[in-house]
């Protein structure tokens, strides 16, 4: 369900509250990277190890909307308890139509079909802008994060062996590849903003 000014409103089967879809916005940074360091400190999600200050967050956010991608979160009582975002897959031209997306939630909101709103509002958005490709890079194991791909059309296309290193240990990392849009018929140009 959409609210008067275009932000998704659903509502949380187990709380009972609201969860907002909605655009990340500068005010956001402080509570972005407090949900992104619980996966830099406790997990292998990510090979970060050390936790990203508020500016930090900040400087990423305006990264990724000066490319005009999306990042959202998801709100729950005035408070982000998620959030995803697409970043330009590469930063060669050639690649601009490819996006990569992730998806991070505080640890207590996960299994809450959280990631799935996000993911579903997300990859609608990069339909929109013209995106062909999004790509989801997993740190594994993952099963959480393999099947919330697979449940939107991923499919995984590489895996590679041991090219992490976290917790003393060695990580593979495998990748997941939907494509969004058909490609434009012969002599037809297209454009997009990444």
């Amino acid at each position: 369900m959409s609210g008067m000014d275009g932000r998704e409103m659903r509502s949380d089967r187990r709380s009972g509250h609201s969860i907002e879809i909605r655009d990340a916005a500068a005010s956001d940074a402080g509570s972005l990277a407090r949900v992104y360091n619980f996966y830099v400190t406790d997990t292998i999600v990510t090979f970060e190890e050390e936790p990203v200050s508020a500016a930090g967050m900040m400087s990423r956010l305006q990264d990724v909307q000066a490319a005009l991608l999306p990042w959202l979160v998801a709100e729950r009582a005035g408070e982000v308890v998620g959030y995803a975002c697409a970043t330009k897959w590469k930063e060669r031209y050639g690649y601009r139509f490819s996006a990569e997306v992730s998806v991070y939630l505080d640890p207590d909101q996960r299994g809450l079909g959280i990631g799935s709103k996000l993911y579903q509002r997300l990859l609608q958005l990069l339909r929109l802008g013209g995106v062909h490709v999004a790509i989801g890079g997993i740190a594994l194991p993952n099963d959480a994060s393999v099947a919330l791909h697979e449940k939107f059309g991923f499919e995984r296309v590489a895996w590679f062996k041991e090219v992490g290193f976290k917790f003393n240990r060695w990580i593979d990392v495998a990748y997941w590849e939907k494509v969004l849009s058909p490609l434009p018929a012969p002599g037809q140009t297209t454009d997009a903003n990444v």
